[in-house]
Order: structure tokens, then sequence, then C-alpha cells
């Protein structure tokens, strides 16, 4: 896909992961609407890559539309859609109390599966009325799951069964979409230093990247933005989760 003077969406665009994948396509030419909950920092980051900022919740059909419509106001239309919104927040099944409350599990579930599913199908549903490009491509949608979809830790009930789900769902959607010329590819990442992590102590961090057999230290987001970059460019990723990790296998704790 060619992103010089298309349209981009990043949602969870305005930290850590979106950030880094909003200024890595506005620097290859995308014209880059930073969609999230965070308006004002989202407002900053589009000033400085010459971007749109949006208030976007991917769980409102409304906001998270009126975000894909501002991005396909592009000379080219909607092209590329990122979805990095979500939340991490942990509970165990069953804790000191006794069972944790639904709630706790539904709230995570929300953002981070069903969020995806409406920002995945409000996107798709725009970039199928593109012209095709060379090649008779529409548009590429790139989702985020996580490790925790494959070896998720205890504590991670809600976190991993959503982001599970986001992973199972690339090829189904992937397969619907090709009629379209829409790809659909997801990036699960292992331990990366974002606004989720800055707040552990040395300690905690250090523990963390022992874990990581190599490079032996959280990603950065820049990289996560490379792999999008990568995705976006080669026709042929489709229907695929790719774990970005330095071969980290998670343990139960």
């Amino acid at each position: 896909m060619q992103v010089e003077g298309a349209g981009a969406v990043v949602f969870g665009g305005a930290s850590g992961l979106g950030e880094a994948t909003a200024r890595r396509l506005a620097a290859d030419g995308a014209r880059v609407v930073v969609a999230d909950l965070a308006l004002e920092r989202a407002q900053e980051l589009a000033r400085e890559i010459g971007g749109v900022a949006v208030r976007a919740d991917v769980t409102d059909p409304a906001s998270t539309g009126a975000a894909v419509e501002v991005a396909a106001q592009a000379d080219r239309g909607l092209r590329v859609a990122v979805l990095c919104a979500g939340r991490g927040d942990g509970a165990k099944l069953v804790g000191r109390e006794g069972p944790t409350p639904l709630e706790a599990f539904a709230a995570v579930i929300e953002v981070n599966l069903l969020g995806t599913i409406n920002a995945l199908r409000l996107a798709a549903g725009e970039m199928a009325g593109n012209a095709p490009e060379a090649g008779g491509e529409r548009g590429v949608c790139v989702c985020t799951a996580s490790v925790a979809a494959f070896d998720g830790q205890i504590g991670q009930v809600a976190y991993a069964a959503s982001k599970g789900g986001v992973a199972a769902l690339t090829l189904p959607v992937a397969r619907e979409l090709a009629r379209s010329g829409v790809r659909v590819a997801t990036i699960a990442p292992g331990l990366f230093d974002t606004p989720m992590i800055a707040p552990l102590p040395q300690e905690a961090r250090d523990a963390l990247t022992s874990a990581v057999p190599f490079p032996s230290r959280l990603g950065q987001p820049q990289e996560y933005a490379s792999l999008v970059a990568h995705v976006v460019d080669n026709p042929m990723l489709n229907g695929e989760v790719i774990r970005l990790d330095g071969g980290l296998r998670m343990a139960p704790r």
C-alpha cells in the first residue's frame, strides 16, 4: 500500500505504540488522524506531525465513525487504520474476598475486543469504497494483540481473553475483506516501554527485561511502528498475527 498522500487513522494514537505509529506514518507521507480519548495530547501530537486530532472512544460508534470520516477526507481516502487503543487492568478470577465482580472483566473486554471490532468494521467499511490501487488494494488494517493472547499470566484473565480474541478474529476478517481488497494483520507485542510500564520502579523493569531472551530489554515503540510500516508496505502480509517480543514467553506470574 502506497502511504504517500493516503489517509491514516491511529486509534489510541496519542501515546505509546500509537504515538510512535502516528509519527512514522506521517513521516512516510500519510495524512494522519490521531484518534484518542486524551484529546489535548492528541492535538499536541497532531500539531507536531501535521495531522488532525479527534477525540474518539473505540467503544462508541459515533466518535469512532467521526474519526474514520475525517481520515477519509485525504486525497486518496482512508487507506491505513491502526488500532492501538486498549487497557491492561489486571484482576484474578477469584480474589481474596471471593469472585471478582464481572464488571471488572467486562470493561477490559469491551475496550480491547469490542473496541477493535467496532473500529475495524467502520474503517474497513470506508476502505471498501476506495478506488483500487495497483494489485487491487484498497486499504490495510493493523490490529494490536499481545503475547498475553498466547501465554497470559495469572491475573490477566480479561486482558488475555480480549487479546486472544483480537488474534483469533484476524484470519476470518482478512478472509472476509479479501473480496474488497482490504488486508488485515495483527501485531502481538511483548514488553514495550510504554506508559503502561513507565510507572514501574527500576527493579521491576529489570525483572521484566531479564525474561526477554534477545535483545534483553524493553521494546521501543518505534520498533512497533516500524513493523506497522512493513505490514502496510508488504502486500503478502494478510491474515497473520506477528509476535514482536524478542523471543519472550511469559511465565505464569
